[in-house]
């Protein structure tokens, strides 16, 4: 579009220079047709002169005026074609703006679109880094809570119970009364590990009890977990009892199934009240919703 506007501006030009040069001949012309006016019929019958002189004088002034009538024609003629190159370059130099005023708008759009990418990817960079950090915390917590289990595996020594331990499959309860919001194997937070245990939502202060006789082999607070109480079941059995708002039992108690260990709270960091609960094998965590009834 440049290139058209710059093409009507050079024809422009040459038309205004054209008629520079008309102009200068109308003039000349109008000149002479005013020093040769042609006389009237009583002039040339008063005058005396010779006829033939007289009509060749006349035929002269009748071309100088055919003359003039062209060349005003042609002088209007480039005119017209001027004024209308005029409107023609105005109308390209519109259109000329709108394109580039439309580009500038174009591109401030471009510009916001990459910032505000930059930004989202500023924020996310940011939030995966705070996950990475969240997973690093969540996995020294576990490892903290594996190592305590596997330390006090070693320690503990076997116990004869009446019945086994693993016989009570399928016959257990559920340790507290509440909604459960977090299964095995789920993601755990925003981080997304996978949970080891089960979280019950219930309001602070409801008794969480013993799953099963046995003796409370940890009762202290740890990162991550709040005040965290652990029963021995023999058999290489553990219940873990996390989030707790108090402790009721001691290192060395013995404990009976549905006695009260410990009341609800949000010691562990959750956003809610409730109990987070494990159960243990070896060591290893496994469902505790294969081992419990929960019509009860």
């Amino acid at each position: 579009m440049r290139g058209e506007a710059a093409a009507i501006a050079a024809r422009r030009a040459a038309l205004e220079r054209s008629l520079a040069e008309r102009e200068q001949a109308v003039a000349r012309m109008l000149a002479a047709q005013q020093a040769n006016r042609a006389p009237d019929a009583l002039r040339v019958a008063l005058s005396g002169e010779d006829p033939a002189a007289v009509s060749r004088s006349l035929y002269y002034v009748s071309s100088v005026a055919r003359a003039s009538a062209a060349m005003l024609a042609d002088y209007r003629a480039t005119l017209a074609e001027a004024a209308r190159l005029a409107g023609e370059a105005q109308s390209k130099r519109k259109r000329l703006d709108a394109v580039q005023a439309q580009s500038r708008a174009d591109r401030e759009k471009l510009l916001a679109e990459r910032r505000e990418r930059r930004r989202v990817l500023d924020q996310t960079a940011g939030e995966i880094r705070q996950s990475r950090k969240e997973i690093k915390v969540l996995r020294a917590d576990a490892a903290r809570l594996a190592r305590l289990v596997e330390e006090l595996a070693v320690l503990l020594p076997a116990q004869a119970r009446k019945e086994p331990f693993s016989k009570l499959r399928g016959r257990l309860s559920l340790p507290v009364r509440g909604e459960l919001t977090g299964r095995f194997g789920a993601p755990r937070g925003a981080a997304g590990t996978e949970a080891k245990g089960l979280f019950i939502r219930a309001p602070q202060g409801q008794p969480v009890r013993a799953i099963a006789g046995g003796q409370v082999v940890y009762a202290e607070w740890m990162r991550g977990f709040g005040n965290l109480l652990i029963v021995d079941h023999g058999e290489a059995y553990l219940s873990i009892y996390a989030n707790n708002e108090s402790l009721l039992k001691q290192v060395g108690d013995v404990v009976a199934a549905g006695e009260s260990v410990a009341t609800t709270g949000a010691s562990g960091g959750n956003e809610e009240t409730g109990l987070y609960f494990e159960m243990r094998h070896l060591g290893r965590a496994f469902d505790p919703l294969r081992w419990v009834k929960l019509n009860k």
